[in-house]
């Protein structure tokens, strides 16, 4: 089987990535080791585990690829502020999206929402879908791609996508380098129902073993629910995935300072261990690696997947206004003008979180003092969180045409 385009890995980034293309009059073939299947969606189901935090960049994304339509028709939850604070000490800021003239700061929306509208307008559109396809090898054939499925089918194009995931198959296989260490931390994430409402806030309180997020969910009329990102040192979160729901509550109220009253209820929990890594290079002749596969970072602050969308929208972009050129796209030189324009975002996005990382986990005093003295100063500063907000929020910068206003 041959296509233009081969997208392997079809989640929140490479369906997006399918779509953003479907226009250019090339043979796209989105391939993924799963389903392709839409889940049924019952507002009375339990939250899904794993969110994201999507910016007001990705939700343009969404809207202009027809997804966000099917996002609201299942569930979202928008928030308009964000209150971060130091556990061990008294500083603290907050984030407010009337600070930038915004109704909102983004949205919590479970990613099996995002997926399963990204997937309903898969299945409406020409783009050829390949379900239950897991590549095994993967070799340079001429000008050629060529791809072994585990069933032993073949596939070729010229120009390879690697959207599959922070464990990108396609990467190992091709031999593309990264640099990346262990966080020594695990994070548990789940859902969880509280006694006081979220207020449509995202709380953040840095402990001594990590950051713990409490992200607003919209639950049935009368219940208030949050999403939680619990990130502590390993034997801690053993710890704490063996425990019954009953003390498991207990310890998330203590840990999170009651500012939601009583934690009276949790979801199943999934514990993921974390890790960064970021290739070397995002592309070579005929390959590109997007999202995850590309770079994952701490979930401190929920912006992995939005750096992926943004990933797919200049690729998109790219890989457009070459074709309207006539360029080969398989070309190192047209792929490069992508990795061009994203490798520095990202890598200054993975030094800021890792710089506030490690800021909140030093212990000697003098930084503590330090951090504390800093978040309290900046939070005097409304031009200064402004600007943060806007630049978080995809409101300035080099935006690509997906993302801008």
């Amino acid at each position: 089987m041959r296509a233009d385009l081969i997208i392997v890995g079809a989640g929140m980034v490479g369906s997006s990535l399918a779509l953003a293309l479907q226009e250019t009059g090339l043979e796209i073939l989105l391939v993924d080791g799963g389903p392709l299947s839409v889940s049924p969606f019952a507002a009375a189901a339990p939250f899904e585990p794993r969110v994201s935090a999507l910016s007001i960049a990705s939700q343009r994304v969404l809207e202009r690829l027809g997804a966000w339509a099917g996002i609201l028709a299942r569930r979202s939850s928008p928030y308009a502020q964000m209150r971060v604070w130091d556990g061990s000490g008294t500083g603290q800021i907050h984030f407010s999206a009337s600070s930038v003239h915004a109704d909102t700061l983004g949205h919590i929306i479970e990613n099996r929402v995002v997926q399963d509208a990204l997937l309903e307008r898969l299945h409406d559109s020409s783009i050829g879908l390949l379900a239950g396809a897991r590549v095994e090898q993967l070799r340079r054939s001429g000008d050629d791609w060529l791809l072994t499925l585990a069933d032993g089918r073949q596939l070729r194009s010229p120009l390879l996508i690697a959207a599959d995931g922070a464990n990108s198959a396609v990467r190992r296989l091709a031999g593309c380098a990264t640099r990346e260490w262990d966080y020594l931390h695990h994070a548990i994430v789940t859902s969880v129902r509280c006694e006081q409402p979220h207020q449509a806030t995202a709380w953040q309180r840095f402990t001594d073993d990590g950051p713990l997020a409490m992200l607003p969910l919209v639950g049935p009329a009368g219940e208030h629910w949050c999403s939680i990102v619990w990130s502590t040192v390993p034997d801690e979160a053993e710890r704490l995935m063996a425990l019954d729901d009953a003390a498991f509550c207990r310890e998330l109220g203590k840990a999170f300072e009651h500012r939601l009253g009583q934690v009276l209820h949790a979801d199943r929990r999934l514990c993921i261990p974390l890790r960064q890594r970021h290739a070397k290079r995002y592309v070579e002749d005929g390959l590109v690696l997007v999202g995850d596969a590309a770079h994952s970072i701490h979930p401190l602050a929920g912006q992995g997947v939005n750096l992926g969308f943004l990933d797919v929208a200049v690729l998109a972009e790219v890989l457009q206004h070459a074709l309207a050129r006539g360029e080969r796209l398989a070309d190192v030189r047209v792929l490069s003008r992508y990795e061009r324009r994203r490798m520095p975002h990202n890598l200054a996005m993975m030094a800021a979180m890792e710089g506030f990382e490690r800021l909140f986990q030093a212990d000697p005093l003098p930084l503590r003092w330090l951090r504390n003295a800093g978040l309290n100063w900046v939070d005097e500063l409304p031009d200064a969180k402004a600007l943060f907000v806007r630049q978080a929020l995809g409101l300035s910068g080099d935006l690509p045409a997906l993302a801008r206003a």
